[in-house]
């Protein structure tokens, strides 16, 4: 397997019912959702895709975006680790039920490996980054000439989400899966697996690594210091960046800018932003101070977004004609980058006229 091509299929929302809550610890739950038959190639996801949930809060449109975590094949289900104030993650662990219904978006993400062939994969997670972790390293070990490392980092082992699962994947495959718990407030027998996964104990992990740059693919999951210090760590070990995968579940220090909700009055340079979007192509005048997305959506209210805060990678669209300035970037990898994908929640126009495409 290597890393799969990004989905170009615009997320569609239907009404799911939840199949079952799962209690994974004191802070965490997975929710599967029933998929009917009339909707089951809509929601046949890649391992390491995601799904995204909408609910109207107080008379605004709210969505957030969950990892999948089942096998692929399996009915859609996702992690969901309670964050402190968190409008979804604490309805969803705390209230929802089993039968209650969700507005649920179509799987999305590039996140995810492809069959070709056997391969040694490592991955990496922390806290509930093992979500989409879990379901590519279930999903790998599936292909038999295929081997997997799992470094998985947490605070606690009361801590530790699908704890038993990534036991029962253990015992399946005792040959050909590593599995690697490390936990930073809590001491371990071993020294190696006790502390923060951190570029220093990111590099001592190597050593269980045996010839790190001939590793198929390597899968980074967690949050924005342990992601870039792993990217580190491999590029100092001879790794090539097109062998690595990663994805944030929160950046530390960058909170998600607020979405703004402008009304359609211009101040100062403006820019003719088109965009195409199932085929149907929207133009908007937009301030060269306002993100795409935000600018169009003034117009064009189905335009895909989740979190808005550059992560996620839902609002991906190709520069087809002008230019643009991306913020940030936590979501394109190199390659995305070079054909002239940006992220439109993070894009602020610089030319007169700009052209994205969002099927592309």
């Amino acid at each position: 397997m290597t890393a799969g091509t990004p989905t170009r299929a615009r997320t569609v929302f239907h009404p799911l019912t939840v199949a079952e809550v799962t209690r994974l610890c004191t802070d965490a739950v997975a929710v599967t959702f029933d998929v009917d038959d009339a909707l089951a190639a809509d929601y046949a996801f890649l391992p390491g895709q995601s799904l995204t949930l909408r609910r109207t809060v107080g008379g605004r449109e709210e969505r957030r975006s969950y990892s999948i975590c089942a096998s692929q094949g399996s009915l859609p289900r996702i992690g969901v680790r309670e964050v402190p104030g968190g409008l979804f993650s604490r309805w969803l662990v705390r209230d929802i039920r089993r039968g209650d219904r969700i507005e649920v978006g179509t799987p999305t993400g590039s996140f995810t490996p492809k069959q070709d062939g056997e391969g040694r994969h490592v991955l990496v997670a922390a806290g509930s980054g093992i979500t989409p972790v879990l379901s590519i390293a279930s999903s790998l070990l599936s292909e038999p000439g295929t081997t997997v490392t799992l470094f998985y980092g947490n605070r606690r082992t009361g801590t530790v989400m699908f704890a038993d699962e990534l036991a029962d994947l253990k015992d399946r495959y005792p040959a050909r899966f590593e599995l690697v718990h490390v936990l930073s407030r809590e001491p371990r027998e071993v020294e190696l697996f006790t502390g923060r996964l951190d570029a220093e104990k990111l590099t001592d992990l190597l050593r269980l690594v045996p010839d790190p740059p001939t590793v198929a693919h390597w899968w980074l999951c967690g949050p924005f210091g342990m992601v870039t210090d792993a990217q580190d760590v491999l590029a100092q070990h001879g790794v090539d960046p097109k062998r690595v995968h990663q994805e944030l579940f929160f950046v530390e220090d960058l909170p998600p800018e607020q979405v703004r909700h402008t009304e359609a009055v211009l101040v100062g340079e403006s820019s003719q932003v088109t965009a195409k979007l199932d085929g149907r192509l929207t133009t908007a005048i937009v301030p060269k101070d306002t993100p795409v997305l935000d600018g169009v959506q003034q117009v064009r209210p189905d335009l895909p977004f989740a979190c808005k805060g550059g992560v996620c990678g839902t609002c991906r669209a190709k520069v087809l004609t002008g230019e643009v300035a991306m913020r940030r970037n936590f979501a394109l990898e190199a390659d995305e980058l070079e054909a002239g994908f940006v992220l439109t929640c993070q894009s602020r126009p610089l030319t007169d006229e700009v052209t994205v495409d969002y099927d592309a």
